[in-house]
């Protein structure tokens, strides 16, 4: 098979205007100031955009979530010990955070699950419903009535009056 195409076969169709009419016109306007542009700002700003990129590629930041240790609760800080106050303060902070968002979750899969099932939302997302109110009761129990000024020792109070009312209605109850 030739290289080239072979002229006589594949003929070039004629053009419609005169070469001297070609040779005469004047360039689009448009074409040089995209040139222009390319050459005065972008080339410039691509060339340092790469050089940046090469820079960071040499030196990689590797980005993990930051762990925290667990710390005591605050029943079994010392008294006086302010630290540990602190560290258990911060530590339910995080457990509120982390709490929220999965309530917060939990809700999302509800949402999606009854846009997804339309009409047949009751039956067929029955299980996240059950979901969302085992997750909402316990996050109620737990932070509910703090407000927004919550903290750990209010928390650690609720729970105990709660414990306290637990232990006088089995006493009655046995009674």
């Amino acid at each position: 098979m030739p290289d080239e195409p072979d002229p006589e076969v594949y003929k070039a169709p004629p053009s419609r205007t005169p070469v001297s009419e070609r040779m005469t016109t004047i360039p689009n306007p448009v074409t040089f100031i995209q040139a222009a542009f390319n050459y005065v700002i972008d080339a410039p700003v691509t060339f340092v955009r790469e050089w940046i990129e090469r820079q960071q590629a040499k030196n990689r930041f590797y980005y993990y979530h930051q762990k925290f240790r667990r710390v005591p609760d605050l029943s079994e800080c010392m008294e006086g010990d302010y630290l540990c106050f602190y560290e258990a303060e911060a530590q339910w902070r995080r457990d509120r955070l982390v709490d929220q968002q999965i309530v917060e979750i939990v809700r999302e899969r509800l949402g999606a699950c009854k846009h997804r099932e339309g009409p047949n939302q009751f039956q067929n997302c029955a299980k996240e419903v059950e979901q969302l109110a085992q997750v909402t009761k316990a996050y109620q129990e737990r932070y509910g009535d703090l407000g927004v000024h919550g903290n750990a020792r209010t928390c650690l109070m609720k729970q105990k009056h709660r414990m306290m009312e637990e232990m006088k209605a089995q006493e009655n109850a046995s009674q």
